[in-house]
């Protein structure tokens, strides 16, 4: 890191984190963030939905909302980024304050709601970096409006409008800030939501098609995590993102915003959120890609997601502490850790722990 840069990202700390966030991604439109050069160590290329990644590390969704800076997101040294969550309409989401640092647990609680600039303007940023024809892979993640009462509609509407410009779709049902929305992981209101999601994708692009994927939250029964699988299976869903943050709050948290309302991530949340990810590898049999979020702020947290089932791995909480570094650093101790336990590329390590084998160890 830069010595201006860690004079910025000092002040940054001292401004609320909202107002923070939404200064980066300025400072980052107007081309003042980093651009590391550091090339991917070939190890880390892996293959999905018949996609090249340079490497299996993405931003998660939540950091660029509106789809405003993907380039430059994509410039920090990320394999894929991943932009939304975005609502058909534009809306506000809740009132502010809304976002919480929790600094001695590496941890953030926001309640944001969905805010959204609509899909709309969405589209207009993606159609603009399409145009570029920049190399890239970009995921685009879909919510509800808060008012909304047919949830599936506003999903089909913004596949209509926004699958064009995704290298996969995400169904986002697992948010904890939008009221009822986390139902729709029941097992008939997601047959019934994927149905219809499904349709309005073969209506709009046929063949030609992204992959579809849903993403779960951590708070799930044993029950439902099998549910999801039976129905991801059923429909043939093309990956499944675990997780998104939690309501949950582990008793040795110390931060004192612990009590606030909204989803916790970040450090606490690696652990619930890693064994679900592990427990839909093998409900699904590692028939369906994976996608590992929450709690990575290492090299070896990721490789713990994808020796657990993971392909791919975001992280978004951990950047707030340690800066765009971050990336480059967890690529690199990704690399060695690979290499040590014998493996040659990324598709190998994928769900080792399900796996009686030399190389497979516990869940880092």
């Amino acid at each position: 890191m830069s010595r201006g840069f860690a004079l910025a990202a000092a002040v940054l700390r001292r401004l609320g984190p909202e107002l923070a966030h939404d200064l980066t991604l300025r400072a980052m439109g107007l081309g003042l963030s980093p651009r590391p050069d550091d090339p991917n160590d070939p190890i880390l290329a892996t293959r999905l939905w018949g996609r090249d990644f340079a490497n299996p590390l993405g931003s998660a969704a939540g950091f660029d909302k509106d789809a405003v800076v993907i380039q430059r997101t994509l410039d920090l040294g990320f394999g894929f980024v991943e932009v939304g969550s975005i609502t058909p309409r534009p809306q506000p989401g809740n009132p502010k304050p809304r976002i919480f640092r929790l600094p001695e647990d590496r941890a953030v609680i926001n309640r944001f709601g969905f805010n959204s600039a609509g899909r709309e303007v969405a589209a207009r940023y993606l159609a603009d970096w399409r145009g570029t024809g920049r190399p890239g892979l970009v995921g685009v993640n879909l919510g509800k409006n808060r008012d909304s009462e047919d949830a599936s509609e506003d999903y089909a509407l913004g596949v209509r409008m926004l699958a064009p410009y995704g290298d996969y779709v995400v169904i986002n049902v697992s948010s904890p800030n939008t009221p009822g929305l986390r139902a729709l992981q029941g097992r008939a209101e997601l047959e019934h939501l994927l149905d219809r999601v499904g349709a309005a994708l073969d209506d709009t692009l046929g063949a030609k098609r992204p992959p579809l994927l849903l993403k779960v939250a951590p708070d799930l029964t044993a029950a439902d995590r099998a549910d999801i699988a039976a129905v991801a299976l059923a429909r043939g869903l093309d990956g499944l993102i675990a997780t998104n943050t939690t309501i949950e709050r582990p008793a040795d948290l110390r931060g004192r915003h612990r009590g606030e309302a909204g989803g916790l991530s970040g450090q606490p949340l690696f652990e619930p959120a890693t064994q679900v990810l592990f427990d839909l590898y093998r409900l699904t049999g590692g028939a369906i890609p994976l996608i590992g979020v929450g709690g990575v702020a290492s090299g070896a947290d990721a490789y713990g997601k994808i020796r657990a089932g993971a392909s791919l791995v975001q992280l978004y909480t951990a950047l707030v502490y340690h800066g765009p570094a971050l990336v480059g650093r967890i690529k690199r101790d990704l690399a060695a850790l690979l290499r040590r336990d014998g493996f040659t590329q990324i598709s190998q390590a994928v769900g080792a722990d399900h796996r009686q084998t030399p190389a497979s160890k516990d869940v880092v």
